[in-house]
């Protein structure tokens, strides 16, 4: 696999620092190179974060601007804060009403930059199953309906279990799979 970096964003509490965990273990499943950063704002009082993650060989744990092949957002406006570090022809995936998303002031950037982008309530499906602090889970499930690189769905399931506590393993999973099978 050629070189790959990933940007995960969202507010202080969203899990992002977890989600970043499950890919960066399965990469290391896969015996792929991985380096990751973290950088926080005010975090534990719900400002943003961001997760660097590189796929391969690395010089530096930091992804430069117009980079990263994948942004997961679980925070809409984190998302278009984050925007820059995607490369042309790079995919977003996004915690945010389907109709809602992108703003039509930001529409005209992502097309000439040839980015696709996918939006998924993802609060809302972890809301509807009474796991709130899964939103990360749910997102990462239906990222997992799309791609199957650098991870496919069986790859990631694999992962959450491996690394969730016990107690929160099978509504981790539920979530995610509900994700999964969201149909828009």
């Amino acid at each position: 696999m050629e070189n790959m970096n990933m940007i995960f964003c969202g507010l202080g509490g969203q899990g992002i620092l977890f989600m970043t965990k499950i890919f960066a273990r399965a990469a290391l499943e896969k015996g792929l190179h991985t380096l990751g950063a973290e950088t926080h704002g005010m975090a534990q009082r719900g400002g943003s974060v961001v997760s660097h993650l590189k796929l391969g060989p690395a010089a530096s744990s930091l992804v430069r601007e117009q980079t990263a092949r994948f942004l997961l957002a679980l925070e809409e406006n984190e998302a278009y804060r984050n925007l820059p570090f995607l490369a042309p022809g790079g995919t977003i995936y996004v915690n945010a009403e389907k109709d809602a998303f992108p703003r039509k002031e930001v529409s005209p950037y992502m097309k000439k930059q040839g980015i696709t982008y996918h939006a998924f309530p993802a609060q809302k499906a972890a809301m509807a199953l009474k796991n709130p602090m899964s939103t990360n889970l749910a997102l990462m499930g239906f990222f997992a309906a799309y791609e199957n690189e650098p991870f496919t769905h069986d790859e990631l399931r694999e992962t959450i279990i491996s690394v969730s506590p016990e107690r929160f393993r099978e509504n981790n999973l539920k979530v995610f799979d509900a994700g999964f099978e969201f149909q828009p």
